[in-house]
């Protein structure tokens, strides 16, 4: 049998199995051991794919499937959500094929000055990621699109990415709160084609509300990062930043800062030590039926996950629109630019991608979808052979399985 045939059997019968033990014991009158929210799908996905660089055309089949669950505590939340499938070529060249899985896990503890919050995120693709999944054609599964570790896009770039990260707020009066967070992450590549890294960070934050509608922050952040296949090289960032926070109405709410930030390396011949200026916004639109996010960032990061970029500046603006109509249908659109330079110039990379989808609700638990992403990336670095190169379109046509949210109760 073939992997993405088991693969399948094993998501059916998972969610079979889930189903027999979840709805039985939410009416037996011993109850259950938990209490919170249970939701699963499973999708099957028709994929083509046009590249006009030197990547050929191709269409692929994804199975994939999606089970998340979430307490109904006040004092300790947690949330766990798994996602991931199979896809395999029809015809066209293999690349970029086979497994790909995500996994988030987050517990907060809540006291009455004070909340800490730890989650891990867990993620295994074939390629950088990209659009709503990270997988172009497949739709929103959950997942972490366009990570900062991967800036330029890659094919047949099979990568594991994790990032623990603890944070503490403590509230020291009415107006003023007291943040800590920080992070741990490993980027890993088990065919050897990419930059590995290994990324600690942490900083303290000051928040004052200077009324209802407006507050202010400084926050200190440090960055340490080591690379797995250079053992005598290490690069580390510090930066100051003054954020603005502005809540215009209940739909519209912004944050602005930016800061120096200052960059040393072990070697300057890799990454030499500069003062550069980083810059985070965003704006948030939430109305109900429609969201709408814009985000900009720029600053210094360890790498964009090819070997030939160790130490880059990066200039991300990203985009999200997503809209209910009526009661079963949901249209989502997202779009990247991604500006990628060396530390020690080493050339340009742009990378721009967008895509829209549309979700039907057919039925209590059909669901069917379309869905469309095109990618674009140039370049004057020294890349290697598996980046993204010209404009690519990938037209993705599903159905899933998808049944409503299961109450437990203990």
């Amino acid at each position: 049998m073939k992997p993405n045939l088991i693969l399948m059997a094993i998501l059916v019968i998972v969610s079979a199995a889930a189903r027999a033990q979840v709805v039985p014991a939410a009416t037996g009158p011993s109850g259950l051991p938990l209490s919170g929210t249970l939701h699963y799908d499973l999708h099957y996905t028709q994929t083509a794919q046009f590249n006009g660089g030197t990547q050929g055309n191709r269409q692929m089949s994804v199975v994939s499937g999606e089970v998340a669950y979430s307490n109904a505590g006040t004092a300790h939340p947690f949330a766990l959500s798994y996602s991931g499938g199979d896809m395999w070529t029809i015809s066209g060249p293999g690349e970029s094929t086979g497994i790909f899985q995500h996994l988030l896990a987050s517990q907060g503890f809540l006291g009455r000055s004070w909340t800490f919050n730890l989650s891990d995120d867990v993620s295994y693709m074939p390629q950088a990621p990209i659009g709503f999944s990270g997988i172009p054609g497949v739709g929103g599964l959950p997942g972490a699109p366009g990570e900062p570790s991967q800036p330029i896009l890659t094919q047949n770039t099979r990568s594991i990415n994790n990032t623990a990260s603890p944070s503490f707020t403590h509230r020291l009066n009415h107006a003023t709160d007291l943040s800590i967070s920080g992070g741990y992450e490993i980027l890993r590549f088990p065919d050897g084609n990419g930059l590995e890294i290994n990324s600690l960070q942490a900083g303290p934050r000051i928040t004052r509300r200077l009324n209802a509608l407006n507050s202010i922050s400084g926050q200190y952040s440090f960055t340490h990062i080591s690379y797995p296949g250079y053992t005598s090289f290490t690069m580390g960032t510090q930066s100051a930043m003054f954020i603005y926070e502005r809540t215009w109405s209940r739909r519209f709410r912004t944050s602005a800062g930016a800061g120096p930030q200052w960059i040393q390396s072990s070697d300057s011949t890799f990454v030499p030590s500069s003062t550069d200026v980083t810059v985070n916004a965003n704006a948030t639109y939430d109305a109900g039926r429609t969201t709408a996010t814009l985000s900009y960032n720029q600053g210094a990061s360890g790498g964009a996950g090819v070997s030939t970029q160790i130490g880059v500046h990066n200039y991300d603006a990203t985009a999200g629109l997503s809209r209910k109509i009526g009661k079963n249908l949901n249209v989502n659109a997202t779009g990247a630019y991604m500006r990628t330079q060396g530390l020690k110039p080493s050339g340009v990379t742009y990378a721009e991608y967008g895509g829209v989808a549309v979700t039907r609700q057919w039925g209590r638990y059909i669901v069917v979808n379309a869905n469309y992403t095109a990618i674009h990336q140039t370049t004057s670095a020294a890349l290697p052979a598996n980046a993204i190169s010209g404009l690519s379109h990938v037209i993705g046509f599903g159905i899933g399985y998808s049944p409503r949210e299961t109450h437990l109760r203990k």
